[in-house]
């Protein structure tokens, strides 16, 4: 034997079978600082198993752990202009819709879709602050319009999930209009005696705060979550004082009384099966009798997303 193969030969033999570990397997929580493994992530619901601190979540993993048996319909949402300003900054609107799309696999913001929690019937819109932050355009306008007109036809509540980080200055003044119009899509469900249930997941900021979040009959948010029309700095920069510990926090709020429930993630779906059934006369559920939710990663066939289309 001598150092070409005592040496030589095992180290070349390391570099051609030395296996690519793929990146996204951990993912570190941003409170804490621990490395989550992504199966056990997942199975919490993605709310740190340290420190309870909830990461983001997308609507489709939400809906899965949600509805029944995780099985739910989409709710088809009208097209907008795709570029109605031809907004340019370092990038053209459209390839920042094209990069969002394909990072996400999402054609928008906001996702609606109908199905039943706790066998009760409702419909339900999520907005994915992993697409463009969540940002408030003309699509978010159309969905949320959307499911409101579909909550009043079905005779159903309305549960909406909140994550933006405001409006979307691509779309200028045309976001800003969606304002007044997702007031009017709420006052319909008003109108029409359905409940409208918001809950405020972190962050929830800017005119999304100031329309359509905080008109709920019955407002819950998840812990520390961040709910605000302008953030904690901008205002310590212009008032120049030191604001109070955990100011426009989920916990504040609640103690202010600005929100009626801070509600845990694992505790959430038991919670608004308890408010949906009270507040549509049902009586009280049974929980040995409810079926369950589905899990996340392993989403029926009926409620796979569909590819796609960018541009």
């Amino acid at each position: 034997m001598n150092w070409i193969s005592n040496y030589v030969r095992p180290r070349i033999n390391s570099l051609f079978s030395r296996r690519e570990v793929p990146e996204n397997l951990w993912t570190k929580c941003p409170e804490c600082g621990t490395m989550l493994f992504h199966r056990e992530l997942a199975d919490n619901l993605n709310v740190c198993t340290n420190c309870e601190h909830h990461l983001a979540i997308s609507p489709r993993d939400r809906f899965a752990s949600l509805f029944d048996g995780g099985v739910f319909l989409e709710v088809k949402v009208p097209e907008p202009i795709a570029d109605p300003l031809h907004f340019r900054d370092q990038k053209k609107y459209p390839d920042r819709m094209k990069a969002a799309q394909k990072a996400t696999a999402e054609k928008e913001a906001m996702l609606v879709a109908e199905g039943e929690i706790g066998r009760t019937p409702v419909v339900a819109a999520a907005q994915n602050f992993a697409f463009m932050a969540g940002s408030m355009g003309m699509y978010v306008g159309n969905a949320i319009v959307a499911a409101a007109e579909r909550a009043v036809k079905l005779k159903r509540p309305l549960v909406l999930f909140s994550a933006a980080g405001g409006a979307r200055m691509q779309e200028g003044i045309l976001s800003l209009m969606q304002m007044p119009r997702t007031t009017v899509a709420v006052q319909m469900l008003k109108e029409a005696k359905l409940p409208y249930i918001v809950v405020l997941t972190h962050p929830t900021t800017g005119g999304v705060t100031a329309s359509y979040a905080m008109l709920g009959d019955i407002q819950i948010a998840e812990p520390n979550a961040l709910i605000c029309f302008a953030g904690p700095r901008v205002i310590e920069q212009t008032i120049r004082e030191k604001l109070p510990e955990g100011f426009q926090r989920a916990e504040y709020l609640f103690e202010h009384g600005m929100l009626d429930r801070v509600t845990h993630r694992k505790d959430l779906r038991a919670e608004l099966i308890s408010i949906i059934r009270m507040l549509t006369r049902q009586p009280a559920p049974v929980i040995a009798d409810l079926p369950a939710p589905g899990h996340i990663g392993t989403l029926p066939a009926e409620a796979q997303p569909e590819p796609s289309k960018a541009g």
